[in-house]
């Protein structure tokens, strides 16, 4: 092989490396999405590119929730006030999706509330009375890559006492 062919391999094999390495510049486009749900989980929505072709990415959805819980007895009463507990903490939910032949991914995640505490007398049903989750975020893991979400905080009231 002559010199020249030589050089021509080399420069396509550096022409193509770089290529390859600037498509695979993971990022997520538009806006991430964020939507209570009627069972007050929160559920991510996103869209990233620049993956490369079928490969698997992993991803966390996370908020920091704060939930207060009551007790409420089988007449739908909640017959002392003081008889709540409120709990914060990280919430999260997961997936590991393929980018397919486009190298991209359009997916969502559930992020699921914190699970009420066990803290009733007997007779009485722990009831979710506030839930609040903020900084909600998605992350794709694989690559260290994240965003906020659209909202990024909701709250809602599902039980009042009467």
């Amino acid at each position: 092989m002559g010199q020249w062919s030589k050089s021509v391999l080399a420069i396509a094999a550096l022409t193509l490396a770089a290529g390859t390495a600037y498509a695979q510049s993971p990022h997520f486009v538009g806006k991430v999405t964020a939507t209570l749900l009627a069972n007050n989980d929160v559920q991510v929505c996103f869209k990233e590119a620049g993956l490369g072709s079928n490969v698997l990415i992993d991803y966390a959805a996370t908020a920091n929730e704060t939930a207060t819980f009551v007790c409420v007895n089988r007449g739908g009463q909640c017959p002392n006030a003081a008889n709540k507990q409120t709990i914060v903490g990280p919430a999260t939910g997961t997936g590991e999706f393929s980018s397919g032949k486009n190298g991209s991914i359009d997916k969502c995640i559930i992020v699921h509330g914190i699970p009420a505490p066990d803290f009733c007398p007997g007779g009485q049903t722990e009831t979710l009375d506030l839930i609040a989750y903020a900084d909600i975020t998605i992350t794709d893991t694989t690559n260290d890559v994240s965003a906020g979400a659209t909202p990024s905080s909701f709250s809602a009231n599902p039980f009042d006492c009467p």
